[in-house]
């Protein structure tokens, strides 16, 4: 009996250290390696009450009993958990380093144990591997940028042009791209990439060495982050989108959004900058203000967008394919930035002509005699209510799928469940952040909760008929 409780301790309490990792590292992922959003802003916490504090009370007070829980209970319910979530753990290099450390650590951590007595065991491995880990990939980060930066400068011949917005940066980048590409060779950091180390990858790994523009999205969950953005690729022209309340809770006021956005505009090199006046910044001549006055006449209809827009005492008129009346400021500023390299107003009308929505923002779909509009990519209030404008035109039954606003306050989803409540025959509300308070304002619509987003299909697939149209608004992964 002592001989096998020599070897099932080590070994259970090695596998129980490996698992605590396992999770802290998939959540990490998730919150862009932040700990202050994996402990203070988890939009789940009661995940991490679940799998890391209970489970590490419990093998500290419930001793030789604690090995029942952990292979009957929390392995088992683990298990469970991670197949029903969206975003699985993706074996990069960091986590692959993470686990290297967290291994080395156990098996140094368990050797003491038995050779000397040490009495911190493998939980201790775990704290150490943490902190370790922390310290080379931010030895890893910061060389990594700098030889980014140096590969970036050395491009003399080469246009930087740095964009960023509260929400619509994805759209308008490749909006701008499109513009630009009939006269230029354009390249754009790719999908969603928007952090100094996406962009730093992008930079060393990707970038053609013949692009003549390179269009940086540059994103933040705090102020510093597109400050570093900034100084890294010293951007020639900025462009800054709509500012809004999207991420609040990580900023707390608007007016430290702004200032985070308005951290692009300190690159030495700058020599214009295109920003929407929601950024507030102080008039400058090297400044180009978009105001929402100058957007006229706009019609947002379910074929197309159309507006004018006033410039220097005249009106040009745009008409796009691209959907969404909010598409107007993203278009227009594309249209100033681009009119700034020097394309032709006329070009540039021409090229609004061939846009369309991308996928996931606004996307038309027309599917087994009903119009599906996926919008699922879309996660701010303006947005969401520009898409539901949009359905209010449709003149058959209407159906919505959303968790409602992630990242935002409560007051922007009393105003999106108001809108919704106007507007939908039938809505599904996904998740679990906003359930309760978009259950509690939406009662006219008929009203369903979806508890397992694996049942959705089959839940519309039996409750919407033909000639619906299907909004899917901001349907998130499930981790959040």
């Amino acid at each position: 009996m002592q001989t096998f409780l020599s070897i099932f301790e080590p070994i259970s309490r090695a596998l129980f250290v490996l698992t605590l990792g396992w999770y802290i590292i998939l959540n990490l992922q998730w919150f862009s390696y932040r700990y202050d959003r994996l402990i203070f802003h988890h939009t789940k916490p009661r995940w991490n009450i679940a799998n890391i504090a209970l489970p590490i009370a419990l093998f500290y007070v419930a001793g030789a009993y604690f090995w029942i829980f952990f292979y009957l209970v929390y392995l088992p319910s683990l298990f469970l958990w991670y197949r029903k979530i969206d975003q699985k753990l993706v074996f990069t290099a960091r986590v692959k380093r993470f686990f290297a450390l967290l291994a080395f650590a156990v098996i140094l951590t368990e050797s003491l144990r038995f050779l000397q007595g040490y009495g911190g065991g493998s939980l201790s491995a775990l704290a150490l591997t943490l902190a370790c880990s922390q310290i080379l990939e931010n030895f890893l980060r910061s060389r990594f940028k700098k030889q980014a930066s140096r590969k970036l400068l050395a491009r003399d011949d080469l246009i930087v042009i740095a964009l960023t917005a509260s929400y619509g940066k994805t759209s308008l980048k490749r909006f701008l791209l499109e513009i630009l590409k009939p006269r230029f060779k354009v390249y754009a950091t790719p999908g969603n990439v928007n952090t100094d180390l996406g962009i730093a990858a992008d930079i060393n790994d990707k970038l053609p060495d013949d692009a003549e523009i390179y269009i940086v999205e540059a994103g933040a969950r705090t102020n510093g982050d597109i400050l570093t953005i900034a100084r890294m690729v010293e951007p020639h022209y900025v462009v800054v989108g709509k500012v809004g309340k999207q991420h609040i809770e990580y900023f707390k006021s608007e007016e430290n959004i702004r200032r985070a956005k308005r951290e692009l505009l300190v690159s030495p090199r700058m020599r214009r900058g295109i920003v929407h006046e929601s950024a507030m910044v102080k008039p400058d001549e090297a400044i180009v203000t978009l105001r929402d006055d100058q957007i006229l006449n706009l019609n947002a209809a379910l074929e197309g967008t159309e507006w004018d827009l006033s410039l220097d005492n005249r009106v040009v008129h745009i008409a796009t394919p691209v959907l969404g009346g909010f598409n107007a400021v993203n278009i227009s500023l594309a249209f100033l930035a681009a009119r700034e390299l020097g394309v032709g107003e006329d070009a540039i009308i021409g090229a609004a002509l061939t846009l369309k929505n991308f996928e996931h923002r606004l996307q038309p779909i027309m599917t087994r005699n009903k119009f599906i509009l996926d919008d699922g990519y879309n996660g701010n209030l303006e947005g969401m209510l520009g898409a539901i404008e949009l359905c209010a035109l449709w003149k058959g039954r209407k159906v919505i799928v959303t968790p409602g606003i992630v990242e935002s306050d409560e007051e922007s989803n009393i105003a999106l469940a108001a809108k919704i409540n106007e507007t939908f025959d039938l809505v599904f509300i996904t998740g679990a952040l906003n359930a309760d308070l978009l259950c509690s304002r939406i009662d006219r619509p008929k009203r369903k909760r979806v508890y397992d987003k694996r049942a959705l299909e089959t839940m519309l697939a039996k409750e919407t008929r033909s000639g619906d149209l299907i909004l899917f608004a901001n349907d998130a992964p499930s981790y959040v």
